[in-house]
């Protein structure tokens, strides 16, 4: 018989404090792109009917950025993804309700600041993985978000908001599309990103004068010849330098 998720929670409050750094956690945003569609992943905790991001604490003798990668890589099984941080969270009450039915004593219920960050993953590469604590985890469709835990809900939002500001000074999409693609998947992209229509022609003009993507030899053969789309890559060296430097114009 499968322990309780109380019961789970009493029995990591036991060693979690010799372990952990005290009230300091992370929680993670990670976005994925499939079908034309921004998704991101979610986990649904034992015996809870709210959903939660990827999250975790901080080892005692790890940094901040380890421990975020450590803890997309448990549930994601991928490496080397794009991940930044992006904002705290420190509201003085944002577990309380949670963990209303603990006594004050638990490891979790203790004031826990959140350290934000967001990551871009190929979805393609991502295998959704359930821990003891979890039930579920698995890609949503952002346009078609469940009820969230805590303050969760906001932390996304926030993520999304630093996401569009990110766009308009650095290239974004090396690890969320497929290695080739063409112009209107990567403007589908961005206009769900921005949460607006883009003109095609000026998107085409920006992408091209970026100087950031190659194109490659042959078109993608989708019905007629006429009609078939050119097919791009980034170029890698020039993707991590703007990455680095920006970009000479944003949106």
């Amino acid at each position: 018989m499968e322990n309780s998720l109380k019961e789970l929670v009493l029995e990591f409050s036991r060693t979690a404090f010799n372990e952990y750094l005290p009230h300091l956690s992370i929680d993670c945003v990670v976005f994925g792109y499939n079908a034309a569609n921004m998704k991101i992943l979610l986990v649904k905790l034992k015996d809870q009917e709210l959903w939660s991001l990827p999250g975790g604490y901080i080892q005692k003798e790890e940094d901040i950025n380890q421990a975020a990668k450590r803890i997309l890589t448990d549930r994601t099984g991928a490496h080397d993804i794009y991940l930044q941080q992006f904002s705290v969270f420190a509201d003085a009450n944002r577990s309380q309700d949670f963990f209303k039915e603990y006594d004050e004593g638990l490891w979790n219920k203790q004031r826990f600041i959140s350290l934000g960050f967001y990551a871009l993953a190929d979805y393609e590469k991502v295998n959704p993985v359930t821990d003891v604590f979890s039930s579920t985890c698995k890609w949503t469709d952002i346009n078609e978000l469940p009820n969230m835990m805590m303050d969760h809900r906001t932390i996304l939002d926030q993520a999304l908001l630093n996401l569009r500001k990110e766009l308009n000074y650095k290239p974004i999409g090396y690890n969320l599309l497929p290695d080739e693609f063409t112009m209107p998947e990567l403007q589908r992209l961005y206009e769900i990103i921005l949460n607006k229509k883009l003109n095609r022609g000026n998107f085409y003009r920006k992408m091209i004068g970026y100087d950031i993507l190659d194109k490659m030899d042959e078109p993608r053969m989708e019905g007629k010849a006429h009609k078939a789309p050119n097919v791009y890559r980034f170029n890698i060296e020039k993707y991590k330098n703007a990455l680095q430097n920006g970009l000479k114009e944003g949106w």
